[in-house]
């Protein structure tokens, strides 16, 4: 069995197949790790959540701030704008399907025989895994428990509070937990997060660094898979971080990684004729403008 993991499909389906198919994945003994960010500003939204749908059994999925943002449309339409390519999820006849299947995956997945994180954005340096896992856990069971559904996602959006604090409570306690998953680049060794910063990781603002270069990092131990940051091209030098973003919807690639021996394929997203969406490359994604 191969283990591989992918980088933000963004709803990328063409490059996502011509990588899967040159490491001849077969989804009855190989498994994909899909690193969030599945759907919105590609061409493919509906086409490739329905792919993953069908072969939901190979899968081990995060969630990205897009994937969380399709959920609140899904929610409330009124949370759509002009940029999203997710009306058509929103209206398909499986759509009940397809978004029940979506929630109910992880916000961090921990395989402790490698000893590999998956996550969408990355860890905070203050939390141990131990924590961070507690803490996912509990965005988590907001997003499958049909009562705390939608105050859940009604509350997700905004920058505050930018700091975790352990005596955060409702609303606010899980959004600083779902910023830190699916939005964080920058962050100060404490912890608070800067949300503006969106260009490459030698563009921190004073005081902040990218969350994966705090020497004092409290998941330095294992190995984390992490995409998002579209600006990094794929780029991290520090030990034990793989960066799968590599801009596949912004006319990048889409890189695959293979969890156990280290290698990695990459498709040239405009060689299939994948259109960029503007604004121009490497421009994040957004939630309700917030990247």
């Amino acid at each position: 069995m191969a283990v591989y993991a992918v980088g933000d499909l963004q709803g990328c389906l063409q490059p996502l197949k011509c990588l899967l198919e040159r490491v001849n994945f077969n989804p009855a003994v190989d498994r994909l790790w899909l690193v969030g960010d599945l759907v919105n500003r590609g061409p493919e939204s509906l086409e490739t959540l329905r792919y993953l749908y069908s072969i939901r059994d190979s899968l081990v999925c995060v969630l990205g701030n897009h994937d969380l943002h399709l959920l609140a449309a899904w929610n409330n339409i009124e949370r759509l704008k002009k940029s999203d390519t997710l009306r058509e999820i929103i209206d398909a006849p499986d759509a009940s399907d397809l978004l029940d299947w979506l929630r109910r995956q992880k916000l961090l997945h921990y395989d402790e025989q490698r000893g590999v994180v998956l996550v969408h954005a990355g860890i905070p340096p203050q939390w141990t895994l131990g924590k961070a896992l507690d803490l996912a856990a509990e965005v988590e069971d907001a997003l499958r428990d049909d009562s705390r559904l939608k105050p859940y996602l009604d509350g997700m959006y905004g920058n505050e509070p930018n700091k975790w604090n352990k005596d955060l409570r409702g609303a606010a306690r899980l959004r600083v937990i779902t910023n830190y998953f699916t939005r964080m680049r920058f962050c100060t060794s404490e912890g608070k997060l800067d949300l503006k910063g969106k260009e490459g990781a030698d563009t921190a603002p004073p005081g902040y660094k990218p969350w994966f270069a705090h020497k004092d990092r409290r998941s330095r131990h294992v190995k984390i898979i992490f995409g998002h940051w579209a600006a990094l091209e794929g780029r991290c030098s520090e030990p034990n971080v793989v960066a799968l973003d590599t801009g596949c919807v912004w006319g990048g690639a889409m890189t695959l990684y293979n969890v156990d021996s280290g290698e990695f394929h990459r498709c040239d997203c405009t060689e299939l004729g994948t259109p960029r969406p503007a604004p121009a490359a490497h421009q994040p994604a957004r939630m309700n403008d917030q990247s």
